[in-house]
């Protein structure tokens, strides 16, 4: 009889074990955080829909093996830059990669910054048959920028020097299209993305004089919320070991060579 409790009595204490463990999984499943990160929708070679309508991209592929190093989830959100930003600033989306320049401005609204990931300058970009060869023939005439952008910037620093006017954009393809058809004699956009659209995209008819560059800065993920710090960490860390381990590079290759 005692041998049989004795049984019964383990087979319940390793029935509870087995419901205590399942409480406990359970239970990490339902606190488990799932990250909304806010994306732009087109700034190739960053974030971009390729030929099979499949959303790609340097920002994609890092934050993707970045999140697959630190353990975590998200679902990445294809807003376009405004909505992108308004959804952070909002608390709808509780972090942005898109290509987005450190700079001070941004910092001092509230803006927390990453490490930087990808070093870009910003350049005036012309129709492919244009004269223009130089920020001096830029005068009198009408530059294209889009809001809220280090090439907005860069354009704003010049205009007074150089006189040229700017006209703002919400999104880059409207930007590039000014110039196509004559309304702007120049944009200005992150050298790497022009080069790449330009590549990808011929019937765009556009080129990069040479020395119509800025200096240059990093490329940075944000928060906005200091509530999300533990994400900015895992970003961090995430990105100092696929730097180590060679994938950091390989995606770069991968979208620039």
């Amino acid at each position: 009889m005692l041998k049989g409790m004795s049984v019964m009595l383990m087979a319940l204490v390793a029935c509870a074990m087995m419901v205590g463990c399942g409480a406990e999984k359970a239970e990490k499943a339902a606190s488990g955080k799932k990250w909304i990160v806010a994306t732009d929708t087109a700034f190739r070679p960053f974030e971009y829909t390729n030929e099979k309508n499949e959303f790609v991209g340097i920002d994609v592929d890092i934050l993707a093996a970045i999140a697959a190093d630190q353990g975590f989830d998200y679902e990445l959100r294809s807003l376009g830059w405004d909505a992108g930003v308004l959804a952070v600033q909002s608390n709808q989306a509780d972090a942005l990669i898109a290509g987005a320049t450190i700079k001070e401005e941004r910092i001092k609204s509230g803006w927390i910054f990453s490490d930087g990931y990808f070093n870009a300058t910003q350049t005036f970009v012309v129709a492919e048959n244009s004269p223009i060869a130089k920020f001096e023939d830029l005068r009198g005439k009408r530059v294209a920028v889009k809001n809220g952008t280090a090439g907005k910037d860069f354009a704003e620093r010049l205009k007074n020097q150089y006189g040229f006017t700017v006209a703002v954009f919400d999104d880059s393809p409207t930007m590039y299209q000014d110039v196509t058809l004559g309304n702007s004699v120049a944009c200005v956009e992150d050298t790497p993305i022009m080069a790449a659209n330009i590549k990808a995209n011929p019937s765009l008819k556009l080129r990069i004089p040479a020395g119509m560059e800025s200096d240059g800065a990093p490329y940075g993920f944000a928060i906005m919320n200091k509530a999300n710090q533990e994400l900015l960490d895992k970003f961090n860390a995430g990105l100092k070991n696929i730097k180590a381990n060679g994938t950091y590079q390989a995606i770069l290759d991968k979208y620039l060579k």
